[in-house]
């Protein structure tokens, strides 16, 4: 590992770096779309949110960067499966099926993709059920999308001051280079992933745990930002309490994606209850920050607290409905 940078330094670089600032273009289409927080489907969640008589549908996509599909599109193809399960899974939900649409000028460079999705569905258990395929475009391309349910939901909207930050990412693995995905999902049984797959349904449908996110492309700090802007509130992340293999500079964890990666909005009393059901099965999780009154984002540690985000200043997601602004 290298010299651990400034704490300003390492903010002033997330807050610069491709992967954090790249969640700024949902706001774009948010706002040609005319979509809010309290449209249909509450975007700025992980999925939709499509209430039904016995709990909530939920639905979700995503799209991969093309340079990622195109230098491995067999964990592109598994990453498809995987990412989309995991936002399921953090707002509380079981994953029921999958769909995608493939881009590709040829069969031969399509089939890595899909024998990764294949693999994938086949280890998480939850089936592929259809989609598109176009075998005859200039460039490879993916995307795929996700049904699932949830009798509880965990929401992004619903963190409060008061509450404790708690991060749970499975440490089994490493990183998938050059990319920073951290990939612990390959070196884990079939049957051990659909273990941790109900941890999140268990903990959502026991009451004790109501807020939270998947962490995504924009790793711990990004993912928290949307946390924060969604529910309305600052958070300060302890950056030394959190969960993180020792090989790893702080700087990299910070935005790195990882397969099984959560952060958790939750009462103090309940947090030790919260991180033994990630540890029961075998995923590393503790207490690592604070909900507080505001609109910013802050790393702290025993050097201080450095500013990372202030998103009344500068929106990230810009979901808030326009009236409330002048509230």
């Amino acid at each position: 590992m290298k010299p651990q940078l400034p704490l300003r330094q390492i903010a002033r670089n997330l807050r610069d770096h491709p992967s954090i600032r790249s969640k700024l273009d949902i706001a774009q289409s948010t706002a040609t779309l005319g979509l809010t927080s309290e449209s249909t489907g509450q975007p700025g969640d992980d999925c939709a949110v499509l209430p039904t008589q016995n709990g909530y549908d939920l639905f979700a996509c995503e799209g991969f960067i093309n340079a990622f599909v195109q230098a491995d599109p067999w964990f592109a193809g598994w990453c498809g499966v995987m990412v989309n399960i995991s936002d399921i899974l953090s707002m509380g939900g079981r994953p029921k099926a999958v769909t995608n649409a493939i881009w590709a000028p040829s069969v031969e460079q399509a089939n890595p993709v899909l024998a990764g999705m294949k693999a994938a569905s086949q280890a998480y258990g939850v089936p592929i059920v259809g989609g598109h395929t176009n075998l005859h475009t200039d460039a490879l391309q993916l995307s795929v999308s996700i049904l699932g349910h949830a009798n509880r939901v965990i929401s992004s909207f619903a963190a409060k001051p008061g509450d404790v930050l708690i991060c749970a990412v499975d440490l089994r693995g490493s990183y998938r280079e050059p990319f920073d995905n951290w990939n612990a999902a390959l070196t884990t049984p079939p049957q051990t992933l659909q273990a941790t797959m109900e941890i999140l349904p268990e903990l959502a449908e026991a009451g004790l745990v109501h807020a939270g996110k998947d962490i995504s492309q924009g790793g711990i700090v990004g993912t928290a930002l949307m946390l924060a802007e969604s529910s309305g509130v600052g958070i300060d992340i302890q950056v030394d309490a959190l969960p993180r293999s020792k090989d790893v500079d702080l700087d990299r964890w910070l935005r790195t994606f990882p397969s099984f990666g959560f952060l958790i909005s939750a009462p103090a009393d309940d947090a030790d209850n919260i991180c033994a059901a990630f540890e029961a099965r075998g995923v590393s999780a503790a207490v690592c920050g604070d909900i507080v009154l505001g609109n910013s984002v802050h790393l702290t540690s025993r050097e201080g607290r450095a500013l990372f985000w202030d998103y009344d200043r500068a929106p990230y997601l810009n979901l808030t409905p326009k009236e409330a602004l002048h509230a």
